[in-house]
């Protein structure tokens, strides 16, 4: 590889002589030399002469002319002038490196007449603008080590200072530039792009780093087509034919990034505008054509037919100076004689017009309508960079016919400059990360303005609002919301996938979504293919609900009628019919069953936290008073009625009432408290789904159903005891027969909850505690019914017989049909044990009369 080098140089020197007379320079004398290399030319002919004369090169090497004049003027180097010697790169490699001859020692014009004497030695280049013509001159340079400071050239290969030790840049590598325009990608949600580059190290570089940064991304490149780099290259329109090609046939593809030159670009447009499906795409330039509009330097095509161009471009500069500068030479062209680059640009306007100052001052303007603002930026400060490496050595004296470009380039590497207030030095790369700037295309005369300034020393990210207002889209494929990627073929790309309709109960809101995500169960809901969840209505047993107004109608109506029961009972107190009620236990009898009924109003509307505690322990205790005062109510009858003596002397003993109430009640309290302490009921609520539409049911949770079973289990053990002792005494007299109403009134209960039981298993909607009330309205309304209601009636509209008289007639029936006399004398000659005046004083408690019978 060496050699072949080599051999290639001797090849380059030896055709110097022959191009020597018709070479075309910009030269300025002065005690250090800096070379320039730009591509004011942008391309060779067959025959390898330099062709398509570009302005906008131009002003760019005038951007070096007007930063050294700058410097020398400011007298910043005290006695030491910079000179200067630009040459052109005709954007070729081999055109290049055969210039590049004229900076080095072994250029061979020192042997010949090219020049009367040999100049100072070149110390530094500033250029190439090409990433692969810098790799190929840097290379030459760094046989002599002069140092090589490019305003253009991005390639991330350059940063490699083992290969590359003399290179230097005042523009950031193409890794930022890379993932600058994944942050575009990014912010435009376009994941499915096509890639267009020169087949070249920088071209190849710029796109391996732009694929690095879109895998971690997850973009895909649709194509990657490459061109040659070489505009002189025979297969250049072979390419750009399927580089069209490409672009037609993929469809879904709206969006390009493209690392080509501006002249290549220049040509795909004009084939491929051809076809209607070439237009109306994204074009993402890179910093090699972003600012270049001589691309749609045609009549036929705008702006609106190619569609909207996105550019990455270098940080941009302040040209007003640079403007200033221009208008001097509008005014002195005959001072840069010495730029025949310049001297051709205003002799062929001249030539053209016949002398016209008009129009050389048009072809003026039209140099200032061609400065790129990144050139101005970046030569500006490779100039200042090099002032500042002369200073540094120089100033305090030095002797610059022995300053070697070894010496010269350490210096550079070191050297620390400011330009418009602000700080620069070379990283231990060679690079200056001074940023980016990120422009859109316009219908306007300034073709193109600046959206906002990308700081690579800082974490970025990048809006860009006015592609998306398009509507445009470049995917390969697109999920809705409502929907989750799901991929079906591994070898497919990332970003090629099918969609899936988001489950009942999940959703996604966003477009490409990798999942979908579960609503809130507790509160939220989703049909199948839903982009967001709804919130679920709260159901619960409600104020005005009819079923739930019914019910508390009925507790109304029994807690009035209990109320009115407990009046007339304490109005009628001494009344034979109180007073065979039982007399104070019955009053506690009717106060229990009001707590019974205003325990109903805890089983309905929303619940609460005490109310989920207090229902069925407000129930439990009051309906368990109810029955144990029935239970006493039992009791009394067994007693009055027993015949047996020794039975009833038993019974006697064990009757006492008030204790009784009171042990039946600490049973209950005691499970209810232990039940509290252990596991309390609680509010609970679970999604549910009715007549198709969806709820949050809320409901309290009784958590210990043991404890629940066990106190209701309690109450129907007394109830059993109750109706056992009722059903014993049913057969007596017809003016005391609460036996029979106890019996009855312990049939309803049984048969309420009997069927209670599989009810409140199985109904699981709102009107679930409803079930519960029903059944606690039908006991208590039972009770009150029997207990109360005849009694009542008595009391009120039979007074004839709420009298001790009637009481007692009734007996005397009794006692005859049971074969006894109130005597206690038996008619069929057999005694009878049991029913005497003794039972009759016992029967007297229990009334028991104000007077003797």
């Amino acid at each position: 590889m060496t050699a072949l080098f080599s051999f290639y140089l001797i090849f380059l020197l030896s055709l110097q002589f022959l191009y020597c007379e018709s070479m075309q320079e910009a030269k300025s004398p002065g005690d250090i030399i800096i070379g320039g290399l730009f591509p004011i030319h942008e391309s060779v002919n067959d025959t390898g002469k330099c062709i398509s004369f570009s302005p906008a090169r131009l002003a760019q090497s005038l951007m070096m002319v007007h930063g050294i004049e700058e410097i020398n003027q400011s007298g910043d180097l005290g006695n030491i002038t910079l000179g200067y010697h630009i040459l052109d790169s005709c954007a070729d490699v081999t055109t290049a490196l055969k210039n590049t001859l004229l900076f080095m020692k072994m250029n061979p014009n020192s042997d010949t007449d090219c020049e009367q004497q040999p100049p100072p030695p070149v110390m530094a280049i500033i250029g190439a603008y090409y990433s692969e013509i810098s790799i190929a001159v840097t290379r030459q340079l760094n046989l002599e080590e002069i140092p090589q400071i490019s305003y253009g050239s991005t390639s991330g290969l350059l940063s490699d200072k083992d290969r590359f030790p003399s290179f230097l840049r005042t523009v950031p590598q193409d890794d930022h530039q890379a993932h600058a325009i994944i942050e575009i990608l990014k912010s435009g949600n376009w994941n499915w792009v096509g890639v267009i580059t020169t087949d070249g190290e920088y071209g190849r570089y710029a796109v391996e780093r732009l694929r690095h940064h879109a895998t971690k991304n997850g973009i895909c490149f649709a194509y990657t087509s490459f061109l040659p780099e070489f505009l002189v290259d025979n297969n250049l329109e072979e390419s750009i034919k399927d580089t069209v090609q490409n672009i037609t046939d993929n469809r879904n593809v709206s969006v390009i990034v493209s690392f080509a030159k501006s002249s290549q670009m220049k040509k795909i447009f004009n084939t491929l505008l051809e076809d209607p499906r070439g237009k109306n795409k994204v074009w993402i330039a890179s910093d090699n054509w972003s600012q270049s509009v001589e691309c749609l330097n045609s009549t036929r095509w705008t702006l609106e037919d190619v569609g909207t161009i996105i550019g990455i471009t270098l940080k941009s500069g302040n040209k007003i100076r640079f403007e200033r500068f221009l208008r001097y030479i509008e005014k002195k062209p005959d001072r840069y004689k010495n730029n025949s680059f310049l001297r051709e640009y205003l002799e062929l306007s001249a030539n053209n017009t016949n002398g016209s100052n008009t129009f050389i001052s048009s072809q003026i303007h039209k140099l200032i309508n061609m400065t790129r603002l990144y050139a101005v930026f970046s030569i500006d400060l490779a100039v200042k960079a090099i002032a500042k490496a002369v200073k540094d050595l120089c100033i305090e004296g030095c002797n610059i016919s022995s300053l070697q470009p070894r010496e010269f380039r350490e210096a550079l590497k070191n050297a620390r400059f400011s330009l418009d207030k602000e700080n620069y030095s070379f990283d231990t790369h060679g690079d200056v990360n001074s940023g980016y700037d990120v422009i859109m295309w316009k219908s306007a005369s300034d073709n193109y303005h600046k959206t906002r300034d990308v700081d690579l020393r800082t974490p970025f990210t990048i809006n860009i609002c006015f592609a998306l207002q398009k509507g445009v889209t470049s995917k390969c494929s697109t999920c809705n919301p409502g929907e989750m990627k799901i991929t079906m073929n591994s070898a497919l790309p990332v970003c090629c996938y099918e969609c899936k309709k988001c489950p009942k109960n999940e959703y996604s809101n966003t477009t490409d979504a990798n999942q979908c995500y579960k609503c809130d169960e507790g509160s939220e809901y989703s049909g199948e293919g839903s982009s967001n969840c709804s919130r679920r209505e709260v159901l619960f047993l409600k104020w005005k609900d009819v079923y739930h107004i019914a019910l508390l109608t009925a507790t109304a109506l029994g807690a009035v009628l209990t109320i009115i029961a407990a009046i007339i009972f304490i109005a009628y107190w001494n009344t034979p019919v109180v007073r065979s009620s039982g007399g104070p236990v019955s009053i506690i009898l009717l106060f229990s069953l009001l707590f019974t009924f205003g325990s109903v109003t805890l089983f309905g509307a929303k619940p609460t936290k005490w109310k989920c505690e207090a229902r069925q322990v407000w129930f439990g205790l009051s309906f368990t008073l109810s029955v144990s005062c029935i239970l006493v109510k039992s009791f009394k009858i067994i007693l009055a009625f027993e015949f047996d003596p020794v039975t009833k002397d038993v019974l006697k003993k064990l009757y006492k009432p008030y204790l009784i109430i009171a042990f039946c009640m600490g049973g209950q309290v005691l499970i209810c408290a232990i039940w509290l302490a252990k596991k309390a009921p609680t509010i609970y609520s679970k999604p549910f789904e009715k007549y198709q539409k969806h709820y949050i049911l809320v409901q309290c949770d009784e958590n210990l159903y043991g404890a629940f079973g066990a106190m209701l289990a309690y109450i129907g053990i007394l109830a059993i005891i109750c109706f056992a002792l009722a059903f014993k005494g049913r057969n007596l007299p017809d003016c005391y027969n609460d036996a029979k109403f106890i019996t009855f009134s312990m049939l309803i209960y049984f048969i309420a909850w009997i069927i209670f039981g599989p009810v409140y298993a199985n109904v699981m909607d709102e009107y679930h505690p409803a079930i519960e009330m029903v059944v606690i309205v039908i006991s208590a309304l039972g009770i009150l019914f029997c207990q109360f209601l005849v009694k009542c009636y008595i009391i009120l509209f039979k007074r004839d017989k709420n009298t001790e008289d009637a009481f007692l007639r009734q007996i005397r029936k009794f006692s005859e049909s049971k074969g006894e006399d109130i005597e206690g004398n038996h008619h069929d000659g057999i005694q009878n044990p049991g029913f005497s005046r003794e039972s009759l004083s016992t029967f007297y408690i229990i009334l028991p009369f104000k007077g003797p019978l």
